[in-house]
């Protein structure tokens, strides 16, 4: 592995059902760095407030972005894509804090966010939820965006030669 590759810290972001998980596994793969899930570290009262088709508000982010800005952190030195919404830029700033964090905005049409949410079994999130995850995004500046409906390996392989 390149040097300069060990010490990447990739945040890939977007609203429920954009592809983030998906991408950010390949993009770990590629480049041989750990993989964070940040929906696997919400606590159990977020969990049971989104299951239950009820927004998540900023107090209820607020520790789970800072614990996961801890763990980018404590892998720095590794390297870590993490896969998380970060809707807001206030959420990006938590996450950014004290690294230097690369963002990949994963920004498919409405349509296809639809389909996945609706596709996609076992998820706490309800597709109920889609139009407020929209109307709380903020576009985030200094980003590598993508705007097609393209698949992972595509979209890892553009934000790697970017």
């Amino acid at each position: 592995m390149p040097v300069g590759q060990m010490s990447r810290i990739i945040l890939v972001m977007g609203v429920s059902g954009s592809g983030k998980s998906t991408v950010a596994k390949v993009l770990a793969r590629k480049l041989n760095l750990q993989f964070f899930d940040a929906d696997d570290y919400h606590p159990p009262s977020n969990i049971d407030k989104m299951s239950k088709g009820v927004p998540l508000n900023d107090n209820d982010r607020m520790p789970w972005l800072h614990k996961l800005n801890d763990m980018l952190k404590e892998s720095s030195h590794k390297g870590v894509v993490l896969a998380c919404s970060a809707l807001k830029e206030s959420y990006r700033e938590i996450l950014r804090s004290g690294i230097d964090l690369e963002i990949l905005f994963l920004n498919p049409s409405k349509e296809t966010l639809k389909k996945r949410m609706a596709d996609r079994k076992g998820h706490f999130m309800p597709e109920s939820l889609l139009n407020s995850q929209l109307t709380t995004l903020e576009i985030p500046m200094n980003s590598y965006e993508v705007i097609s409906d393209m698949n992972a390996e595509n979209i890892a392989d553009g934000f790697l030669r970017a």
